[in-house]
């Protein structure tokens, strides 16, 4: 008897122990009693703190304290701001705020100077902070399905930039800033507003996907011919008429595509100008010979 009342004493004194300042739902059944650094999990590689569809509508006190996360995934959940309190966790390497209400990105985002991948999709932000420059080391960004219509001219000091998603936003012209990133390999411009594409072009030498499908492009520019690295170009659904004579020097390219997943040259759904859509019927090596000739005659 002895013992069990001493077993029921300790548990009401830790149901007592417990008791305090009532926490959200979400965050009283993510810390269950535990120290928030108990929610990090250590991997081969990060340590990674992941808060995805939790329902949150603001950030949780404690995150700011948990110096040594770096991947944190805040995905799909209900976020309307970061407070520049994002700043503190300066050791993150990978950070993804997709799937939010987002309509701004704190200043402070330029102190994490260690990130490499930043996921802010499916938000509602307007601009992106010049301050993003300061992340020297992001290779990959995606800010697709936003309300972005122009970006900062220091956006161009992201020099190790490989990968950019731009798509579904409100562009009406590739931003000049994006020229200078000769690491790129990857541009995603799809479902924007575009209407050309700028010579400049040319300058990314390294890039081996470029995505532009369905904008408003009435004619694709001679220098992007000179990209030997291209693998994959989807034109589809824009405005095309005519097709340059130098195709033919994009090697890299195997086939006319048609499913969206495979490499090749996308031009499908184009009012493209006859013999045009006769002689991509045939494939690529007969649009690219037929283009060759073209050019000779002229």
């Amino acid at each position: 008897m002895g013992t069990e009342h001493s077993k029921n004493e300790e548990r009401r004194s830790m149901v007592f122990l417990r008791k305090g300042p009532k926490l959200p739902a979400w965050e009283d059944a993510l810390l269950a009693g535990r120290e928030p650094k108990s929610l990090l999990k250590r991997g081969l590689r990060y340590v990674s703190l992941s808060l995805i569809m939790k329902g949150m509508t603001s950030t949780p006190d404690f995150l700011w304290g948990l110096h040594e996360v770096q991947k944190l995934n805040l995905s799909r959940n209900q976020l309307v701001v970061i407070p520049p309190s994002l700043g503190k966790l300066d050791r993150l390497v990978v950070l993804n705020l997709g799937g939010n209400c987002l309509k701004c990105l704190p200043k402070e985002i330029g102190l994490l100077r260690n990130l490499k991948v930043l996921f802010v999709n499916m938000n509602c932000l307007k601009e992106v902070p010049a301050e993003l420059s300061l992340c020297k080391k992001l290779e990959v960004l995606s800010l697709s399905h936003n309300c972005i219509s122009q970006l900062p001219l220091s956006f161009s000091d992201l020099t190790s930039l490989r990968k950019l998603n731009l798509s579904n936003n409100r562009f009406v012209q590739i931003p000049l800033c994006i020229f200078a990133l000769r690491s790129l390999d990857f541009l995603h411009l799809g479902s924007n507003k575009l209407e050309n594409i700028a010579e400049s072009i040319q300058y990314l030498v390294n890039l081996q996907i470029f995505i532009v499908e369905n904008n408003n492009i009435r004619s694709l520019p001679r220098s992007l011919c000179y990209i030997s690295t291209l693998e994959l170009l989807n034109a589809d659904y824009n405005a095309i008429q005519t097709l340059p004579d130098e195709l033919y020097l994009l090697r890299r390219l195997r086939r006319i595509a048609w499913n969206p997943m495979d490499k090749g040259l996308h031009i499908a759904h184009n009012p493209l100008s006859r013999p045009l859509p006769e002689v991509v019927e045939g494939g690529l090596d007969v649009l690219f010979n037929y283009l060759r000739d073209k050019k000779e005659r002229n």
